[in-house]
This record gives C-alpha cells, sequence and structure tokens, in this order.
C-alpha cells in the first residue's frame, strides 16, 4: 500500500506568534523577537553573544493542560501537548474531554489505534534536569552561607562576597518527584499520544536540529504504508535555564551572533546567507506540528488540505559531529533522492526553506548545495533569520513555512540579506507567486541530513 498523504492541520509555537496563524502573519511581516539575554547570565560567565529569542508567556492552550500537570510536566511536552491541540482543531477534528480528573481527550473521526504520533527533540526535559540538578547541589548552600555571615563581625570584609555568593543561587523550591519522566525525550511524543488518548504508534526522533523533519519523515511514512490514518507529527524544544547554561553550550563554541560593528542593531545580528554573518540567533524553543492524513481519508470528512506531504529523504555525513561535510556529498545525494521519491526534477522545485543557521561554515556549504542541485531559479529563505535557531523545533517550523507559501502563493523575507554569499533567489522582499513544491531540509550535528518535498493539492 503506497497512499497519498495530506497536511490538514498546523500549530506553532514560537518566539513571534504563540499560534500559528499570528506565527505566519509575523513571517509575512518579517518580524523577529531579538532582545538582550538575561542580565543575571552575565553574573556566571563573559558571553560572546549578547542577544537570543525568547518565547512568549504559554497559556496553556484555553486549560488543554492544567496547573496541575504543569507541576509534572517540563515545558517542552507543555508547548507540545497545546501546539498538537491547536493543529488538530484548525484540521476540523473535534477533541472531547473524557476524564476530567486526569484531563484527558478524545479525538473525535479517527480510531485511536489508526493515529499516531511522531513528534522531535533535539535535548528533550534538559530543563527539568537542570533544575533538579540545582536543587539537589545547592539547596543546603544558602543556610551554610547565612551561618558563615551570621558567625562573621558586622564590618567584616568578607560579607559583601558573601552577600553576592548567596544573590547568585537560584534554587527550585523542590526536587520534583517526577523528573525522571519528565526528562526523557520520549516524554515529549508519550503525553501528546496520552492527553489525546491514542494508541498507534508514538515515536520520538532524537537526532538533533534535524529532529523535527527527521520525525516527520517518519510520520509520512507510517500514513502512507497505511499503518495509521492520521499522525500528528513535528518538533518541539525548550531551552530556557534559570543560569543559561544550554545557551553558554553554544556561545563557547562561538557558534552564536556576535557583534562585530558596534553599529549594529541587536536585531541585524542574526542574518544568514550574509557576508557580514557570525553566528546563528539563540532561540529559547518553539514547536511546529502538523497533522498528516491520508489524502482520501481527508477528503471523505471533507478536511482542509493545506498541500501534500510527497516525499522525504535522510542521509548522514559519517565524518563529525559538529561540522557539516566540506564537500556536502551526502547532502547532494539525500537531495537527489528526495526527487526521485517525489518523481520531480530540480526545475519542478519552486522554493526551498533552507537550514540557513547564519554561521559561516554551514551556510557557504549549503549555499553552494543549493546552486549545484537547484540552480538560481528558485526562491530560497531561511525562516531562521526571523526566529533565530529552534534546534528540535526548527525543521518542523520549516515545512509549516514551506506549506503555508504553498497554500498563499508568497512567503516570507530573509531578514537581515544584505550582501548574499551566492547568486542564489533569496527572498529579499514580499514575492507572490505560485508554488508548486518546495523542499524543507536540516542538518544537525552528528551529520543528519534530512529533508521533505511539499506539492500543491492535486
Amino acid at each position: 500500500m503506497s497512499r497519498r498523504v495530506a497536511i490538514t492541520g498546523l500549530g506553532a509555537f514560537t518566539s513571534i506568534g504563540s499560534n500559528v496563524g499570528d506565527f505566519w502573519a509575523a513571517c509575512r511581516e518579517g518580524c523577529t523577537a531579538v532582545q538582550p539575554i538575561p542580565a543575571k547570565w552575565r553574573d556566571f560567565v563573559r558571553c560572546n553573544s549578547p542577544v537570543w529569542s525568547p518565547l512568549p508567556a504559554d497559556a496553556g492552550g484555553d486549560g488543554l493542560v492544567s496547573d496541575i500537570e504543569r507541576t509534572k510536566l517540563d515545558r517542552v511536552a507543555v508547548i507540545a501537548m497545546r501546539t498538537a491541540g491547536e493543529a488538530l482543531a484548525n484540521a476540523g477534528f473535534g477533541i472531547e474531554r473524557i476524564d476530567t480528573k486526569h484531563n484527558r481527550y478524545a479525538i473525535r473521526g479517527v480510531a485511536p489505534d489508526r493515529t499516531g504520533v511522531s513528534i522531535g527533540t533535539g535535548v528533550g526535559g534538559v530543563t527539568s534536569l537542570l533544575s533538579n540538578a540545582a536543587h539537589h547541589m545547592l539547596s543546603k548552600q544558602v543556610p551554610r552561607l547565612d551561618e558563615l555571615a551570621a558567625a562573621l563581625p558586622t564590618a567584616a570584609p568578607g560579607l559583601e562576597t558573601i552577600g553576592r555568593m548567596r544573590a547568585d543561587i537560584m534554587i527550585p523550591f523542590r526536587a520534583n518527584p517526577f523528573i525522571v519522566s519528565m526528562l526523557m525525550p520520549n516524554a515529549v511524543s508519550a503525553n501528546v499520544a496520552i492527553k489525546f488518548g491514542i494508541q498507534g504508534p508514538a515515536q520520538t526522533a532524537c537526532s538533533a536540529c534535524a529532529s523535527g523533519t527527521v520525525a516527520l519523515g517518519a510520520a509520512l511514512q507510517a500514513v502512507r504504508s497505511g499503518a495509521v490514518d492520521v499522525a500528528i507529527a513535528g518538533g518541539a524544544e525548550y531551552l530556557g535555564d534559570d543560569y543559561g547554561i544550554v545557551y553558554r553550550g553554544f556561545d563557547i563554541a562561538r557558534t552564536l551572533a556576535s557583534r562585530d560593528d558596534p553599529a549594529l542593531a541587536d536585531d541585524a545580528l542574526n542574518r544568514p546567507f550574509d557576508a557580514d554573518r557570525t553566528g546563528f540567533l539563540f532561540s529559547e524553543g518553539g514547536c511546529g506540528i502538523l497533522v498528516l492524513e491520508d489524502l482520501e481519508h481527508a477528503r471523505r470528512r471533507g478536511a482542509p488540505v493545506i498541500c501534500e506531504l510527497s516525499a522525504y529523504a535522510e542521509t548522514c555525513d559519517g565524518s563529525s559531529i559538529m561540522m557539516i561535510d566540506a564537500e556536502g556529498t551526502q547532502i547532494v545525494r539525500m537531495l537527489h533522492g528526495l526527487l526521485a521519491a517525489a518523481g520531480l526534477s530540480p526545475e519542478d522545485v519552486d522554493y526551498v526553506n533552507a537550514h540557513g543557521t547564519g554561521t559561516k561554515v554551514n551556510d557557504d556549504i549549503e549555499a553552494a548545495i543549493i546552486g549545484r542541485v537547484f540552480g538560481s531559479r528558485p526562491l530560497v529563505n531561511s525562516t531562521k533569520s526571523l526566529l533565530g535557531h529552534t534546534i528540535g523545533a526548527s525543521g518542523a517550523l520549516g515545512a509549516i513555512v514551506a506549506a503555508l507559501s504553498i497554500r498563499d502563493g508568497t512567503t516570507h523575507v530573509c531578514r537581515n540579506l544584505t550582501t548574499p554569499i551566492a547568486d542564489l533567489n533569496f527572498v529579499r522582499g514580499e514575492v507572490r507567486q505560485p508554488i508548486r513544491a518546495a523542499v524543507a531540509q536540516s542538518f544537525a550535528f552528528g551529520g543528519h541530513n534530512a529533508a521533505v518535498l511539499l506539492r500543491a493539492p492535486s
């Protein structure tokens, strides 16, 4: 069995929009959400990058996630559940609460054992791990510092130092008894399945920055093969922590956007594919969820069909844990395999949503590969030029942008692109044209390469 697969619903939670409608409107307006990093982070280390892109407050999806659930879940799972609820609603599926005590729901119109979940995440519940580690290591230190201060004379020279040390210590009020189930990466997909009573396969892709795209590929295969009729698929990430530890991991590796030119504003530092790029904008995270559905199943229930997900391909460079292979051989092989799986030629592709991180080496290699495979005709942009890098969510959000670009015949600007590094058809302003086929591609630490191809419905 090989079925056609429709995208019928979308959901998004990002730094520039907390639902897919606001997110897409902000994309089309070229908006970004760049802020100075929290001042507290600078108390611990000298930072190379001065900016990040934080998420908005999460309202919980209109009661979909209760306050009690929030105490038991990492925020990445909360974001995934509320975004999945949005995507299901936009796909025309009704959800009804069937268990008030546990706040669980059922999806009307599809059998639970014919529904699957496939969500990617790069790090899972790392925030919960760090929070509990802080409590474990530091909870006894504050009273000990207080004891030391009380034992010293009022004017002792060490009192000021003790006060500074005490102010630096931020401790959660408890060690969370649910820490194991909060930090495990598969909790993201598992909690979506539990929330909506899904009994088909519930998979978690963990392939760093390609996780969301790999998850879409697994969901495509599940629907196409007939294993399920509907799949909730995408990527989710949450990288915020009190001490800026995750941020520092990227910053110390010199991968983040920095200010070489003192005159550049904060929102001009993130500039994928520009000659003056310095690195990527660190995002606190985000989530993109797509509802994939057997096309005939969608038509029978009168569902909106945004576009079709036609092909997926994946390779591994097998050469470095952090660097893209300079020749791009396996990425080129992946893209040719993607086109072959879709039955298309490079000339049929109208738009490429690039990985486009804004790092020096990656952008050079990716731009050369796009030119080598597709030439200079298709539109090219980077959604990371607006969002920054959302790690495991980035591929899913890029696929959402590609789907909406097909639906609306337009796509967003590649922000801050003043001096392009290659002779490609970069989106420099609003472009309105029919988009018949689009590619969204991701590359990741570990040498993971993944891409999906989307087509206009027919």
